[in-house]
């Protein structure tokens, strides 16, 4: 898994495998875990950490001291965000998933960070 961060707006790329994809849906879904990312540059972090807490709704956070984001939330919440990773792992055609926040997101906080899963299948879809 690599996680390169962006720091100017702050947005993180998230590159895996459809294995560590799927290893964070289950973390994600499960509320608990850290998980560790390879470095390709200055500005990538170190890994993903996830813990369960009341929300309301998901919270994706850039914890810059440790250099790691940090996903927490409700049970719903995290409970999406784990079908979309899923679904991104077994995204045979390729492509990509934005994930951000904005006002009166379903299942997303206020605060959260952008973040960008990448297919572990390539590029844009064929479809």
């Amino acid at each position: 898994m690599i996680l390169d961060r962006d720091p100017v707006c702050d947005e993180v790329d998230l590159m895996a495998s459809a294995e560590e994809l799927n290893r964070l849906a289950d973390a994600v879904a499960e509320g608990e875990g850290l998980l560790s990312s390879t470095a390709s540059n200055s500005d990538a972090l170190t890994g993903v950490e996830v813990k369960r807490t009341p929300g309301p709704g998901v919270l994706i956070h850039l914890d810059s001291e440790r250099q790691i984001l940090v996903i927490s939330g409700d049970v719903a919440g995290r409970a999406v965000l784990a079908d979309n990773l899923r679904g991104m792992a077994s995204a045979e055609d390729g492509g990509h998933l934005h994930i951000d926040y904005h006002p009166g997101h379903f299942y997303l906080a206020e605060g959260s960070v952008p973040l960008v899963v990448n297919s572990p299948h390539g590029g844009m879809p064929t479809r």
